[in-house]
This record gives C-alpha cells, sequence and structure tokens, in this order.
C-alpha cells in the first residue's frame, strides 16, 4: 500500500516533467527550423497584403477555430468540476461513515 506522501511525490514528479516536455518542446521545433525560418523561400512575397485581398484558399476562417477552443476549455474545466465534485462526495460519504463508528463507539461506552 503506498502512502498518500509517496503518491503526491510521483503526481509532482509526473507534473514537473510534463511542464518540462510542455515548454521545451516548441522551442525544439523553433530551433529545428533554424535559419529556413529567416528566409522566405523564392517565389513569395516580401510585402504585407491585407486579408481582404487574399484569394479565399489563403484565408484562415477564426471563429470555428475560436468556437473550438472555447469548447475545449469549457469540457476540460466540466471535467475537473465534475471530478472534484465526485471526490468530495466520496470524502463527504467517508466522513459520515467515521462519524457514525465514533457514534456507535461512544455509545457502547
Amino acid at each position: 500500500m503506498t502512502t498518500r506522501k509517496t503518491v503526491w511525490g510521483r503526481m509532482a514528479r509526473v507534473m514537473v516533467l510534463a511542464m518540462a516536455l510542455g515548454l521545451t518542446a516548441p522551442l525544439a521545433v523553433v530551433a529545428a527550423q533554424g535559419t529556413a525560418a529567416s528566409q522566405p523561400p523564392a517565389g513569395q512575397q516580401q510585402e504585407f497584403v491585407p486579408v481582404s485581398e487574399l484569394p479565399p484558399a489563403e484565408q484562415l476562417p477564426a471563429a470555428p477555430l475560436l468556437i473550438a477552443a472555447y469548447a475545449v476549455a469549457w469540457i476540460v474545466l466540466l471535467g475537473y468540476v465534475w471530478s472534484v465534485w465526485r471526490r468530495l462526495g466520496k470524502v463527504e460519504r467517508e466522513l459520515a461513515e467515521v462519524a457514525r463508528r465514533i457514534d456507535a463507539s461512544q455509545r457502547r461506552s
């Protein structure tokens, strides 16, 4: 049986590892691109072009991406709240059981 301290220690190590990977992965991608990103390919434009003048194939639809981002954020938030709600219910049931046992032991004495 693992102790609470051991479980929290493992969770902390996993979280630190996940954060380290999350922070270093984008840096590795940028470093891999290196100087290729600084020089535009031949035939590519060198000046600013307003979005209204771009062909439809090159315009990025922002609304679906924004809606998807908000949907993911809300789903994650609701999942977290549901998880906390379930765990809180379990703790309340355990506390009620402990209170019942304490009551029963005090009646015997």
